[in-house]
């Protein structure tokens, strides 16, 4: 049996994980190119830096056959509604190291219910 890529387990793993690096990564980007420009830049910076990020882990994810190209701004969609409720959730629990932490993962859940919306328009 020869199953597309998309419909692999192995390949929602990756685009998880993916997703959740990728944001992570691009806030903290964004962040320190936006505190030249004081603190609100830095929060502006984050918040851009990892919204472009949720569209690069989408571009990956077709890139590498994890989604199919139909799902992309479902799965974009998807890993930057997470984005924005992980920083929400980071920002608020910034005393401890937990949340944020574990915030990351609802980019992941974000992308991977995002290229189940876009599937579903496919089929």
């Amino acid at each position: 049996m020869n199953r597309r890529a998309e419909e692999q387990p192995i390949a929602r793993v990756w685009l998880f994980v993916v997703s959740c690096v990728l944001a992570g990564f691009g806030g903290a980007v964004g962040s320190i190119l936006g505190h030249a420009f004081g603190p609100r830049g830095l929060w502006i910076g984050g918040v851009v830096g990892g919204l472009l990020a949720a569209l690069l882990s989408a571009r990956v994810a077709i890139w590498r056959h994890w989604i199919a190209s139909a799902q992309f701004w479902g799965t974009a969609a998807g890993a930057g509604v997470g984005f924005l409720a992980a920083a929400l959730v980071a920002a608020n629990t910034l005393s401890s190291p937990v949340g944020p932490v574990l915030s990351t993962a609802l980019v992941g859940t974000g992308a991977l219910l995002g290229s189940r919306v876009g599937r579903a328009r496919v089929a």
